[in-house]
């Protein structure tokens, strides 16, 4: 099959970790062996999250006396492609995958009008209390929200309309290489008078995947994350996953905006575009989510 499987970046950080390059790679290496056996078997494109890392360097560069400006958000996910690539790239090959792994520097279009700009929702970067949010937010002109029991900073997450590189993955994935594409949900470009220009945004990973899949005729659409299935009554003592389910019947509105809603309306919105099947669910259960025997299925 033709496969399209996005990590989220709090897959590869979970959430409270401290964000040191070794535990990264640490979880790349303990994924690294299912991921590896997914490509084998079948035409892979992974989509990587990039939330922490792309925060973690945002917070360094605002702090850098020896810049006169911090680098914009577009450049600072193109550095994370190559960061996270890189790592995935090792990890699959010393996880004994065979064939050729590439990581392509991706560019993700979206329209400059677009209304995230005024209302930013995408979370990035480390989880804070209260208090210490709010101190940044004032020092560095940040927008932060509540994310469960913490707060974090938000940034734009326009929606994507095309992805520039998706036809050279195409060829790519004739040739038997399994693809590292859209990182991070690609460099946010807008098209211009004088051509393509970045923008201060994050696109979310989950759509562009979605994006990506339905271009590229995959079968199947799988999200990775740090929980094991989509949950109703997340956070509550009620909470309770859901296996087999009906695309349609899912309300992304009723799961978090920032988190779980764009997978599921992403993971929607796939299954009603192609008929295809998406599902969601761990990184350390990837095989089985790809085969249809763990996470949420979406039909």
């Amino acid at each position: 099959m033709k496969v399209v499987v996005a990590l989220g970046g709090n897959a590869l950080l979970p959430r409270g970790e401290v964000p040191d390059a070794a535990a990264q790679v640490a979880r790349v290496a303990r994924a690294a062996p299912t991921l590896a056996a997914v490509a084998a078997e079948h035409e892979v494109v992974l989509v990587h999250g990039n939330g922490p890392q792309v925060g973690m360097l945002a917070l360094e560069t605002a702090a850098d006396a020896g810049l006169s400006r911090p680098y914009p958000f577009s450049e600072l996910v193109a550095e994370t492609q190559g960061l996270i690539g890189y790592w995935l790239q090792q990890g699959l090959v010393n996880a004994g995958l065979r064939t050729p792994v590439v990581t392509l520097v991706t560019q993700t279009l979206v329209a400059a009008d677009d209304p995230a700009f005024a209302d930013p929702t995408k979370f990035v970067g480390a989880v804070y209390d209260e208090a210490r949010a709010h101190e940044l937010a004032a020092r560095e002109g940040w927008t932060v929200k509540p994310d469960g029991d913490g707060w974090r900073r938000v940034v734009a997450s326009p929606l994507p309309s095309g992805v520039l590189e998706v036809d050279t993955a195409r060829l790519l994935l004739e040739h038997g290489t399994t693809v590292v594409l859209a990182g991070g949900g690609g460099v946010p470009v807008v098209e211009g008078a004088h051509g393509l220009a970045g923008v201060d945004a994050v696109v979310d990973k989950d759509f562009v995947a979605a994006l990506v899949a339905t271009r590229l005729g995959a079968e199947v659409l799988v999200l990775l994350t740090d929980v094991p299935a989509v949950m109703t009554g997340w956070g509550t003592p009620d909470q309770h996953p859901l296996r087999d389910v009906r695309a349609a019947d899912l309300t992304p509105d009723e799961f978090p905006a920032g988190w779980m809603g764009p997978k599921v309306a992403a993971a929607a919105a796939f299954v009603a575009d192609t008929g295809g099947r998406a599902a969601i669910g761990a990184l350390d259960d990837a095989a089985a989510v790809v085969a249809g025997t763990a996470g949420t299925q979406l039909r």
